[in-house]
């Protein structure tokens, strides 16, 4: 014992700074996801918003994909994504903001790769959370897993829509021309809230958008 002491005297003394534990970042850091045949750009709008609202860009990530493979290879990448965010941050969880697909292949992160433990809150922006129709005119692997009644979609909804002790929320617009039949989005367990008559992407640049989900990951 006394020789510690004389360890940690002489280090003082030394002016030698020890090692301190990373302190836990005071709120979430944000993971965006875009949806199909989209982009990291998608998210300019919110990404700029957030930014004004206080957070830092250590605190927020987005990243590109291939919209064209499959969910559960998309969920991988959102997997490597969250862990990476979690590593530079030293945060426990994190926030999931999604757009159209987005809310698929993340939710799959969460129910089926052990995301469960890792998110705070997550949000889907016109997500085909219960398909589209639309997804019955194109042919990409990600297009028929979109498709109503899909074997990935009864898989992704079985059981528990909202597992875990995740914060689901949900906006949705009377007016989204990509999502077909538009309540698509909702989801049991989750807080869903309707919007102004919007287009698929004019949900990313609405400012009453932005202003819920912030307060909602807040």
């Amino acid at each position: 014992m006394a020789a510690i002491t004389l360890v940690a005297t002489a280090t003082a003394a030394l002016g030698i700074a020890t090692p301190q534990a990373a302190a836990a970042p005071a709120r979430d850091p944000i993971l965006f996801v875009h949806g199909w045949q989209g982009s990291a750009s998608n998210w300019d709008y919110m990404w700029g918003r957030f930014l004004g609202a206080g957070y830092s860009v250590r605190e927020i990530a987005r990243f590109s994909y291939d919209s064209s493979q499959s969910n559960e290879d998309i969920a991988l990448e959102v997997k490597s994504q969250v862990d990476a965010l979690r590593a530079k941050t030293g945060a426990a969880k994190v926030d999931i903001i999604t757009h159209s697909m987005g809310g698929l292949n993340s939710r799959w992160y969460l129910k089926n790769l052990g995301g469960l433990g890792s998110v705070d809150d997550w949000v889907s922006i016109g997500g085909p959370n219960h398909g589209t129709e639309v997804a019955n005119g194109c042919l990409d692997v990600s297009c028929v897993e979109m498709r109503p009644g899909s074997a990935f979609l009864t898989d992704l909804n079985s059981t528990d829509e909202t597992p875990g002790q995740v914060n689901y929320g949900t906006w949705w617009s009377p007016c989204d021309e990509i999502i077909n039949p538009d309540e698509s989005t909702i989801l049991s367990g989750a807080a869903n809230t309707r919007t102004l008559c919007l287009g698929h992407l004019s949900l990313l640049a609405s400012a009453t958008v932005f202003e819920g989900v912030r307060d909602f990951v807040k």
